[in-house]
């Protein structure tokens, strides 16, 4: 069964998460789908993609497939799935909107905050977890989170790990619309429609200088050796071995900041 469902109508294309069975986790597998179907979509000329769970789903994304996160490892070695996903979001040459319902957990969210527009239910809730799993994450992921929210926000949402609600995302800019359950399909369509209609070529090279603009951000080489420097330190900890564990036990971790 395919993890992804994708089709392709009046040059607007449609990704289906399709693993309900492990709550649309973002596994290898499911990514390298995600990423074939947008490679489709571009040599179709498909002119807004809309990225979604099946409707009605209690649960967008589990984000990343825990089986998957390095044991220990240099995380410099492991070619984390999500990282070439978001990168493929951000470079398509269309603008990709996130129609969200259920859940969306850790990685999951800045894959949603990766896409152009996000279109919500209002039972939506976005939760960053790595903190609960004691996982350190990516300066590039957080730099995704840094654009979509205010600083003190994603601050928030990453150091708590609290479930944030969409309406609340709404009043702060990062959630586009809240729209609810019995319309957000034709809402989502008549957007991806009225952008399938402008001009294509001026939409990509907004997107991309966009997407340029977002990351000039300047960062010295030492800055960057030490962002590394510290994330080892969190992957090479108990406190990392005791997140995952726990994780997989169905159990509280206990921390011990070691």
């Amino acid at each position: 069964m395919p993890l992804i469902l994708a089709d392709i109508h009046d040059a607007i294309g449609t990704l289906t998460l399709n693993y309900s069975l492990k709550r649309n986790a973002l596994s290898a597998p499911l990514v390298r789908e995600l990423e074939d179907a947008l490679g489709r979509f571009e040599s179709a000329g498909v002119r807004t993609v809309v990225l979604r769970a099946e409707p009605g789903a209690r649960v967008w994304s589990a984000g990343h497939s825990v089986d998957e996160l390095p044991d220990g490892r240099d995380p410099l070695g492991w070619r984390d799935p999500l990282r070439s996903l978001i990168r493929s979001i951000e470079a398509f040459p269309a603008p990709v909107i996130a129609l969200v319902e259920g859940g969306v957990w850790g990685g999951a969210c800045e894959l949603v905050f990766a896409c152009d527009v996000v279109v919500a239910s209002p039972a939506a809730t976005f939760a960053a977890t790595p903190a609960k799993m004691g996982v350190p994450y990516n300066a590039s992921g957080l730099l995704t989170f840094f654009n979509a929210a205010h600083l003190h926000i994603a601050k928030e949402m990453l150091f708590t790990a609290s479930p944030v609600s969409a309406e609340r995302l709404e009043r702060l800019g990062i959630v586009n619309h809240v729209v609810a359950a019995s319309e957000i399909d034709s809402f989502v369509d008549g957007m991806a429609r009225r952008i399938a209609a402008n001009a294509p070529l001026a939409i990509a090279v907004m997107k991309e200088e966009l997407r340029i603009l977002a990351g000039a951000h300047s960062l010295s080489p030492q800055d960057f050796e030490r962002i590394q420097g510290l994330r080892r330190i969190v992957y090479t900890s108990e406190d990392y071995q005791e997140g995952v564990r726990a994780f997989k036990e169905r159990r509280s971790p206990v921390f011990r900041g070691q």
